[in-house]
């Protein structure tokens, strides 16, 4: 799992920032990202065994795109905005080789099922600037929407639908090497204090090297990872991680 102490470490260094930085002028930001990440863990209904998505299921790694909108302003009272959308849906085809039981339904060894994992997911940040200099630095609260199901089909099927908002601290790091528009970024979504909005938890961290021209024009690539553990949501449990190499291209106005 990725480390959570980086989120401690980061926090630490917040509260040694004096107040907040607001931008001098109306910014736009712009990019598409494509992942690919591999696929781990299991799930389960009710009191029904856990399953292996990949023993079990034989479920594929996807390859994800998605879109990414960052909104700057000059109004030091409002947050900024950033959205982020992704569609994160896997399938997978496999014969089993025992029985499995989900949400009250039984598929037998030896069947041929069709499984599909959708957790697809909007992220609305709002965020401060604590610093914008050489030294990027953002706090803030994503608002992460879950919006998708997880269903198998054989012999018989079912499914179950999955709708869920998780609160998220949200911190970013952005290091300009300087002259060469080159940059280290990082940015962490962690459910590090329980709020009492979500029994579900889920982090969301990216650690990036990025290249911006002066006309605004950027790509950034390194390794992103998503934990996502549902607790009873329509009597679905998780425990799923993503992980793998993130590219961005963007145009900042």
């Amino acid at each position: 799992m990725y480390p959570k102490w980086s989120v401690f470490v980061t926090s630490a260094l917040l509260s040694l920032t004096p107040g907040t930085v607001q931008a001098e002028f109306i910014g736009l930001n712009i990019g598409a990202s494509y992942w690919t990440p591999s696929l781990s863990r299991s799930f389960n209904s009710s009191e029904d065994s856990s399953i292996d998505l990949v023993d079990d299921l034989n479920v594929d790694n996807p390859s994800q795109r998605s879109m990414v909108l960052i909104l700057e302003h000059p109004i030091a009272v409002l947050p900024n905005i950033r959205y982020q959308g992704l569609n994160l849906d896997s399938t997978g085809l496999s014969t089993l080789n025992s029985d499995i039981e989900f949400n009250g339904v039984t598929f037998n060894s030896g069947n041929q099922v069709t499984s599909t994992v959708d957790l697809s997911q909007d992220d609305i940040v709002l965020y401060y600037e604590l610093l914008d200099n050489w030294v990027n630095l953002d706090i803030g609260v994503d608002l992460k929407r879950i919006d998708g199901e997880v269903s198998l089909s054989g012999s018989t099927q079912t499914s179950v639908d999955v709708d869920e908002t998780i609160p998220l601290l949200y911190l970013s790091a952005r290091y300009n090497l300087p002259f060469s528009g080159f940059y280290l970024s990082a940015d962490i979504k962690a459910d590090v204090i329980n709020l009492g909005i979500s029994d579900s938890s889920a982090q969301d961290s990216t650690v990036l090297l990025g290249y911006e021209s002066r006309n605004g024009l950027g790509v950034e690539g390194g390794y992103k990872y998503f934990s996502l553990d549902l607790n009873d949501i329509n009597n679905l449990d998780t425990e799923i991680e993503y992980d793998g190499i993130f590219l961005n291209g963007y145009y900042n106005f």
